[in-house]
């Protein structure tokens, strides 16, 4: 660097730097070597660099490129671009993310992060993609380390991701329901609740293409001369149910035989047989997302299959008749969760074990479809309260009353949710307005919430001291283990960290019942300890029941990243707000470290 400046500034009538021709500047300044720094440093050095470096624009182009490849893609080659403003914006904007992500542990560390803590990062401006690709660089640095600066970038990119989902959504019920696309309704509840996963519609649709294409091989086979492989269709179905009964049985014969799909009777309760790209990716699901994929391939191929919202057993059906009958007699109901098998109705109703009335084997919206699947996500939120579990119901009801704004149940399930989790109380408040807006007969149970969201706004606005806990007070003498150690349970043999203690069990009597606390050989007046589990669980362990894990491993928990800065190999390191709290357990879990593991 000090060798171009020098050439730079040296006499021209010498041969310096300036007397080369632009074309050649622009590859020195090109070189992978220089950093912008550099190329920003020589730019001061005359009016010509500045030129090359800045009004012929290649240089900053190429250095954007190098800097970050995967934004290219954003960009028209057709139009031309101020790469000096780009990369400047993109360097700024990185920055900026930094500094938000690296405050967020101060700010919510002892809290859940609210929604408008995300204000920050929605404030900055700039493109959308600027502020994930700088996020995302984030969570792709070094495996073990910045595990606090990736835990609370992964939760800025979920909300993000989540608000953009959710306007497309938005946009996506808004359009009339005719030119709505099943298929595309169905990937967007599976991003707003994976919000990090690859997702994306255009996977999901190549899979599907590459599937159809399958089917098509075994219709040449059949029928080389049929409709659908031998012409493009643009979208028209056939008529002839010869050539569509053709299709279901090469489909039937792809789906399940060759790709071996199925319906996943052995773990029916799985949130990820909701999810459309878990289930093409496992090759398992339940009835609606099987329906989902297998009407989607019909329609490639030309035949028409329509949703049925049969009571505990979604269905296709397939008329045999006119076009429109309401007789539903005229119609074959295809069972997609198992196999393909075409059903009449009696079957139907023995597939369910009672009667139904006629309505329900009538065909249903895209948006009826969309109704569903979100209830069964909210059904399956409701059978446990673990943490995932919470996670799902808010997504569910984020989601339901996306597609009902006004169902009261729901919203005020939501606001009960909201108000038991307690991470937003501000928006509880705007929900039981909401309710009471919409059924002023509410206004009873509104007006008991509201107070005590109150209350609890109250109380979160009282700024409380962080509890010091330190190893040399007399009354915590009994503590043996200290934060970031890496332990296994005796008893249940479950591999953890241990992110908190207390001298003594600090649960209620109902919860030392039902955990058996009084049946252990030293009781609740022991030390206990809370650990983040392999499972994803959190847990509170007695002392007696924690021995040191032979083989230290990475503890594969969502909220490691709160506590913990970085893995060492053999313990965790804790992050600057649990030393404040926990100050003697950095230097005591070393020497425990070196003590046990020494040897090893």
């Amino acid at each position: 660097m000090a060798e171009l400046k020098a050439l730079g500034n040296g006499e021209v009538e010498r041969g310096g730097l300036t007397t080369l021709p632009e074309e050649v500047l622009e590859q020195i300044f090109c070189c992978p070597s220089l950093n912008h720094v550099d190329v920003v440093s020589v730019c001061l050095v005359c009016k010509k660099l500045q030129e090359v470096c800045q009004g012929r624009s290649a240089v900053w182009k190429h250095k954007f490129r190098q800097r970050w490849p995967t934004l290219i893609k954003y960009y028209s080659t057709t139009r031309s671009h101020d790469w000096w403003e780009e990369y400047r914006t993109r360097h700024t904007i990185g920055w900026q993310v930094r500094k938000i992500v690296d405050n967020f542990s101060k700010r919510f560390f002892t809290k859940e992060v609210p929604v408008d803590g995300f204000k920050d990062i929605e404030a900055l401006g700039g493109p959308f993609h600027f502020i994930e690709d700088e996020l995302l660089s984030i969570l792709n640095l070094d495996r073990r380390k910045y595990l606090t600066w990736k835990y609370y970038s992964r939760k800025i990119l979920c909300f993000l991701r989540q608000q953009d989902i959710m306007e497309k959504l938005k946009k996506f019920l808004s359009t009339p329901s005719e030119q709505q696309q099943l298929i595309e309704g169905v990937v967007l509840i599976d991003q707003y609740c994976n919000p990090l996963a690859d997702s994306s519609l255009e996977n999901v649709l190549l899979q599907l293409n590459y599937i159809t294409e399958e089917v098509k091989k075994v219709l040449r086979l059949t029928n080389f001369s049929h409709p659908s492989v031998t012409a493009e269709r643009d979208g028209e179905m056939f008529i002839d149910l010869e050539l569509q009964q053709q299709v279901l049985d090469a489909m039937n014969c792809v789906i399940y035989k060759q790709l071996k799909f199925k319906g996943n009777e052995d773990d029916y309760y799985n949130p990820m047989n909701s999810y459309i790209h878990q289930v093409l990716r496992q090759k398992k699901g339940i009835p609606i997302t099987l329906c989902v994929i297998y009407s989607t391939l019909g329609k490639n191929l030309g035949v028409q299959l329509e949703p049925v919202s049969f009571p505990s057993h979604f269905l296709l059906r397939w008329c045999q008749k006119l076009e429109g009958s309401t007789d539903i007699l005229d119609y074959v109901y295809i069972d997609a969760f198992d196999n393909g098998k075409p059903c009449t109705v009696k079957e139907c109703e023995h597939l369910i074990g009672q009667q139904v009335a006629t309505n329900f084997y009538s065909s249903v919206t895209t948006k009826d479809v969309l109704f569903r699947m979100v209830t069964n996500l909210f059904h399956l939120g409701k059978r446990e309260g673990s943490d995932q579990s919470y996670q799902l119901l808010r997504n569910a009801l984020d989601l339901y009353l996306t597609l009902a704004p006004d169902d009261v149940q729901y919203l005020m399930l939501q606001a009960r949710l909201y108000f038991h989790l307690g991470i937003n109380p501000e928006k509880v408040l705007d929900i039981l307005q909401h309710i009471q807006a919409v059924d002023p007969l509410q206004h009873g149970v509104v007006g008991h919430l509201v107070q005590l969201t109150l209350e609890q706004i109250a109380r979160k606005n009282q700024t409380t001291a962080v509890q010091v806990k330190r190893h040399t007070d007399e009354k915590h003498r009994k503590i043996e283990y200290s934060v970031g150690l890496v332990m296994k349970h005796k008893r249940y043999a479950y591999d953890c960290v241990i992110y908190g203690w207390d001298s003594k069990c600090m649960m209620g009597l109902d919860w030392m019942r039902t955990m058996g606390v009084h049946n252990l050989p030293h009781g609740p007046d022991q030390p206990f300890y809370n650990v983040l589990v392999q499972d994803g669980s959190c847990r509170y362990a007695a002392q007696e029941n924690l021995i040191f894990n032979p083989s230290p491993m990475e503890i594969g928990h969502q909220e490691v990243g709160r506590y913990f800065s970085e893995f060492s190999g053999t313990h965790y390191v804790a992050n600057e707000e649990l030393q404040i709290q926990y100050p003697d357990d950095m230097m005591l879990t070393s020497q425990l470290v070196e003590k046990v593991y020494s040897h090893s």
